[in-house]
């Protein structure tokens, strides 16, 4: 007999959206104090979920919703720094399903 596995689900901190884990972006906070994006999502760490659109990213920055999901105080440059870093990783999927 075989088990049926729950699909894992993660509420965006942007928008509020609910979805499948693999439907988002995560943002960690590794145990050294680091903020970085995780691509795998299985990286150590403190994690918060946006939608893979940078306007969830834009809205979650501008209430501040990552310094209480990953419980620090983000800078301007942290953030600026994200916002790119989301953004090369958006392009690089989207080229991927692309074929290139």
């Amino acid at each position: 007999m075989t088990r049926t596995r729950k699909t894992p689900t993660r509420t965006c901190v942007g928008c509020g959206r609910a979805g499948d884990k693999r439907s988002f972006v995560r943002i960690v906070r590794t145990p050294d104090g680091h903020i970085e994006v995780d691509p795998t999502a299985k990286a150590n760490g403190r994690g918060a979920y946006v939608c893979a659109g940078i306007e969830c990213y834009d809205e979650a920055a501008a209430r501040r919703r990552f310094d209480s999901a990953l419980r620090v105080r983000l800078q301007d440059d942290d953030l600026d720094r994200l916002r790119r870093d989301i953004e090369a990783l958006l392009s690089k999927q989207a080229a991927s399903r692309q074929g290139r």
